[in-house]
């Protein structure tokens, strides 16, 4: 009891000491400095609106640049491109004084000593004078060493994976690292070669992608173990009677529609198995039914808001429904389908014809035989969880949830309720080089993005339209897709939306959306044009690489910039007719 009272004594004595010198600290405050007090306020933009973050401002009064009250650093606009800052001049500074602000910004021409307009506010309690004054600011784009380096690399990048000089997860990390390296060593000494920082090149890693990819591997891993995909194939070969057009149309129709409502890597992770039990089991080379069902799920993906990476950032920057992107694209995809299917039936006649088709019946007795379900109650659990993971991607834009939460969810609880382990999983089942290889892509074109690059290309669709609605749609749509074939489709997207919102406010005609449309199909249907036009291309490659089944970047784009060049031009005609 004694000790208990000694330790309240303590505490209580160390309560009111602390409040004393929080009281004399009051107390003892300091009134605000006398003098002129100008407070000044104002937002950096580019030319179509969006805030500029990191611009450099200065603030000149008399010619002479003063620096913000308690502040040693300069002034610096935040993410939305605003700033604030608060100054303290000598009595009778105001109003004579001449007050002038400057911006400037790596990659972007500086804005010279602008005159801002000052109003007097009043005076604060000690009787100073409080003067106010808001200035917004416009930068434009200029050419700069560091941008010529990041289209450099960007360039390089693209060469050196299409000639398969080096890995592709190698060249793009390897060009990722080069910018960064640019931007902390010449970048240092002169502003003009500075490209992306470190931070903003992290921001520009898509985790929701990286996620969703991992999420959905992990969720195949433990599928597999249950015999399904091997029982899947048995039961396509049985439905297709030996007739591999058949089959190659049918799966091609039916990754269509999944990915209408999964995301297209999704279908493909789940697919892809199969597809290679098939191919093995009629002795043909799998990527000839893997390259056309790589195509069908980004046709499919194509026709509503959630089949496509593009298409959830127009949504979500539009206000556009799921209800209109399936009213707007539905129809149009479904012609491209068709049109794309008949079209790699055709491609690959040759190969069809060789497989072996001899004595279906013994041959499907066999298969029923030796693909069998292994672990029933493992099947359906996955099952189970799968329909809930879809359901969690149905309603995720209601719920604002990321996709990568939803795989994450699903995948994870089934790992848990397996007892599989999770190392072995993460070392065998995850692709890690393709995930890599995504982050290092997204840093390039993150360089590529800050220095101008992609922003050239957009403001070029906006002077060569010239006002015309007709011409805004042709150069819209095919720009996007020529540039989405060889450019990531989600940054290329992201950098037009500001574009097509200024066509749409200053084009006649253009309000009724079609610009969107465009947008979304360009992007969409141009991303099948390459290997790395696409998530759901990239996976593809590399899951087949890992399964012993290589593909090269120019096999890839001879099989598919054919067909994707016909379906953009099916989509052209019908934006033309439709609007």
């Amino acid at each position: 009891m004694r000790q208990r009272l000694v330790s309240f004594l303590y505490i209580l004595t160390f309560m009111v000491i602390a409040g004393f010198l929080a009281a004399s600290a009051v107390v003892a405050a300091p009134a605000p400095a006398p003098g002129d007090h100008l407070a000044i306020s104002g937002r950096v933009t580019n030319p179509m609106g969006k805030g500029l973050k990191e611009v450099e401002v200065e603030v000149l009064v008399n010619g002479r640049h003063v620096k913000p009250t308690g502040k040693d650093a300069e002034i610096t606009t935040g993410k939305p491109g605003g700033f604030v800052a608060d100054f303290i001049l000598p009595p009778g500074t105001m109003p004579a004084a001449k007050v002038e602000i400057k911006a400037a910004k790596p990659s972007w021409k500086p804005i010279p000593a602008t005159k801002v307009q000052v109003v007097e506010a009043g005076a604060d309690a000690q009787g100073n004078k409080l003067f106010q004054a808001a200035q917004n600011l416009t930068l434009n784009r200029t050419t700069t060493p560091g941008f010529w380096i990041a289209a450099l690399v960007l360039l390089l990048v693209y060469v050196v994976i299409s000639f398969e000089l080096m890995h592709r997860t190698l060249v793009a990390f390897l060009g990722a690292a080069i910018i960064l390296f640019v931007t902390y060593t010449l970048g240092t000494f002169d502003k003009s070669f500075y490209i992306i920082s470190f931070d903003d090149a992290m921001g520009a890693i898509d985790l929701n992608v990286i996620f969703l990819l991992m999420g959905m591997m992990l969720f195949v891993g433990v599928m597999k173990k249950t015999g399904m995909f091997q029982f899947l194939a048995f039961k396509a070969y049985a439905m297709a009677k030996g007739n591999v057009f058949v089959l190659s149309f049918v799966l091609q129709i039916v990754t269509a529609v999944i990915s209408a409502f999964l995301d297209n890597v999704t279908t493909m992770l789940l697919v892809l198995p199969v597809t290679i039990e098939i191919a093995v089991t009629l002795k043909i080379n799998p990527l000839t039914l893997l390259i056309p069902e790589t195509f069908a799920s980004n046709v499919g993906g194509t026709a509503t808001l959630i089949g496509d990476p593009p298409n959830i950032l127009i949504g979500s920057y539009a206000g556009l429904t799921f209800g209109q992107f399936v009213q707007n694209l539905s129809l149009v995809c479904t012609v491209c389908l068709i049109a794309s299917s008949f079209f790699f039936l055709w491609w690959h006649k040759k190969d069809y014809n060789k497989a072996e088709v001899k004595d279906i019946p013994r041959t499907i007795a066999f298969l029923k035989e030796q693909y069998k379900i292994t672990n029933k109650k493992l099947m359906n659990q996955g099952l189970l969880l799968l329909g809930f993971t879809i359901l969690l991607f149905a309603v995720h834009g209601f719920l604002h949830m990321p996709v990568a939460i939803a795989a994450l969810i699903g995948s994870l609880v089934l790992v848990a309720i397996s007892g599989e382990d999770i190392v072995e999983l993460l070392e065998k089942e995850v692709e890690w080089p393709t995930l890599v290889f995504f982050i290092g892509l997204f840093m390039v074109i993150a360089g590529a993005e800050e220095t101008g690059l992609i922003q050239v290309i957009a403001n070029g669709v906006k002077d060569l339209s010239g006002g015309n609605l007709t011409t805004a749609i042709i150069l819209v749509l095919w720009v996007s897709a020529i540039a989405s074939a060889f450019i990531d489709n989600i940054p290329f997207t992201a950098t037009m939306l500001p574009v097509i919102l200024y066509l749409n406010q200053t084009i006649p005609g253009a309000e009724s959306g079609v610009l969107w449309w465009s947008l979304s199909l360009g992007a969409c249907l141009g991303g099948n044009g390459t290997m790395i036009g696409a998530s759901a291309n990239v996976v593809t490659v590399g899951l087949a690489e890992k399964a012993g089944y290589h593909i090269s970047f120019m096999h890839y784009m001879k099989e598919c910039w054919w067909p994707m060049m016909i379906t953009v031009t099916i989509a052209m005609v019908y934006l033309l007719i439709a609007y």
